[in-house]
């Protein structure tokens, strides 16, 4: 008897295990290519996985100084969603400027995501809205010098539509605790990042007269903060967690990409988020 309930606990499981769908977006200048160890672990452990490249990033042909716009920008994330089965529920990810994207996603597909996740991640209700929003949520690297190399689709004159780190300041900003093999990957494969189109990134909510609770909040969240982050500062996800609150938030001990420093923690971290969203559910 002991041993058939053991059975059908380990199949149930298995089940839900089979059952949980990670999507994985990548930050600023990034690409699925990002999660390759998290994507790894989670695979072989029996999770379904997606990676997405976002336009203009990854192998996305895309020319970045051609995405103004965080609506185009953020396209392939919500076509991916729209095409899920109408049952389908997703534990959404998103890294750096992937918030802004997990963000928008929420908006849009509620009831497609189970859980959204934001790990050293812009977490801003309405993007980009406010100074304060700016000074919580866009990255300061002012202290490290002149960090980026520019594009301007627009003309000279205007604002700068791109951006990324130059080669030179990358680990020492990005992946100072990484292993070195990792932080020369991201070097051969990060691309600009469309400035303009993140930076301007702002979202709205639908008025709902019968229901006090909007639809961001009817879907649970989770922050994994980065203690030694030098692009979103500790105490600017603090503050982000303070304005929003989350169910729950996770803390590594880590730089700004956990995904290459501490991909086991990062890991675990994620099943134990979607495994207590789901008991959420049962409840």
């Amino acid at each position: 008897m002991l041993e058939e309930i053991t059975n059908l606990a380990e199949e149930v499981s298995l089940k839900r295990t089979a059952a949980t769908h990670f999507v994985l977006v990548h930050g600023f200048g990034g690409g699925g290519w990002c999660w390759y160890k998290i994507r790894c672990l989670m695979e072989k452990s029996g999770y379904k996985v997606s990676t997405l490249d976002l336009k203009s990033a990854g192998i996305d042909p895309s020319d970045v100084d051609s995405v103004l716009s965080f609506d185009d920008y953020n396209k392939p994330l919500l076509d991916f969603l729209s095409s899920l089965p109408e049952y389908e529920q997703v534990v959404l990810v998103g890294h750096s400027a992937g918030g802004l994207s997990v963000t928008q996603a929420t908006l849009k597909f509620p009831k497609k995501i189970r859980l959204a996740v934001y790990v050293a991640a812009t977490m801003l209700k309405h993007g980009f809205l406010s100074d304060e929003d700016v000074k919580d949520g866009a990255p300061d690297l002012s202290e490290f010098g002149d960090v980026y190399e520019l594009g301007f689709g627009l003309g000279a004159n205007q604002p700068p539509t791109s951006g990324v780190v130059k080669k030179d300041f990358q680990r020492r900003i990005i992946y100072q605790m990484s292993p070195q093999e990792d932080s020369t990957l991201a070097a051969m494969l990060l691309r600009p990042g469309p400035l303009l189109a993140l930076s301007t990134a702002q979202f709205k909510e639908e008025d709902d007269d019968h229901d006090d609770m909007g639809v961001l909040d009817k879907v649970p969240r989770v922050y994994v903060k980065t203690l030694h982050d030098h692009v979103v500062k500790p105490a600017q996800q603090d503050a982000m967690v303070k304005r929003w609150p989350p169910a729950d938030v996770y803390v590594l001990d880590s730089d700004h990409s956990p995904f290459f420093s501490q991909p086991f923690l990062l890991f675990g971290f994620l099943v134990k988020a979607a495994e207590a969203s789901h008991c959420r559910e049962i409840i």
